[in-house]
C-alpha cells in the first residue's frame, strides 16, 4: 500500500468490516480530543496536538492502538486482557473494540502532551 494522505484514504483501503472498526476508532478519538489535527504519520491515522497523542492502524488480525508507553503503564489493570508492548495495544479484530477505554487513554495522553510541552515551555524561558 502507498502512503495514504488522509485518514479517509487510510480507512478507505480496507475491506468493509475493518473500515467500520477503524472509523469506530476515529470517531472515539476525536470525540475525546476535539482540538486534535488528524495527520498521517509512520502510515497511520494520527492525532496531535503539541505532539502526537495517539495512532491507530489495521493489521491482519487486530486494530493497533499505539498510545505511548507511558499510558500503556497507566492503564496496565484495564489491558490485562489484551496483548500489549511498550508503546502499543492489539485489540483483536474477533472482539468489540474498548471503546471507552480508547477515549479515556487518549483523554490521558492529553494531559500528558499539555506536561509535557509546558514542562519545555519552561525550560525554554528558564535558559533565556
Amino acid at each position: 500500500m502507498q502512503k495514504p494522505e488522509s485518514a479517509d484514504q487510510y480507512i478507505s483501503s480496507f475491506p468493509a468490516d475493518i473500515q467500520s472498526l477503524l472509523n469506530q476508532m476515529r470517531q472515539t478519538i476525536k470525540q475525546a480530543a476535539p482540538a486534535t489535527q488528524e495527520v498521517i504519520s509512520y502510515g497511520m491515522p494520527a492525532y496531535k496536538l503539541h505532539s502526537v497523542l495517539v495512532y491507530f492502524a489495521a493489521q491482519s488480525k487486530h486494530i493497533g492502538f499505539y498510545p505511548g508507553a507511558q499510558a500503556i503503564v497507566v492503564f496496565a489493570d484495564e489491558l490485562k486482557n489484551y496483548k500489549t508492548s511498550k508503546g502499543a495495544i492489539q485489540l483483536p479484530l474477533d472482539k468489540p473494540l474498548p471503546l471507552d477505554l480508547v477515549a479515556r487513554i487518549t483523554q490521558y495522553r492529553i494531559g500528558e502532551d499539555k506536561e509535557i510541552f509546558e514542562a519545555r515551555q519552561a525550560k525554554k524561558k528558564a535558559k533565556k
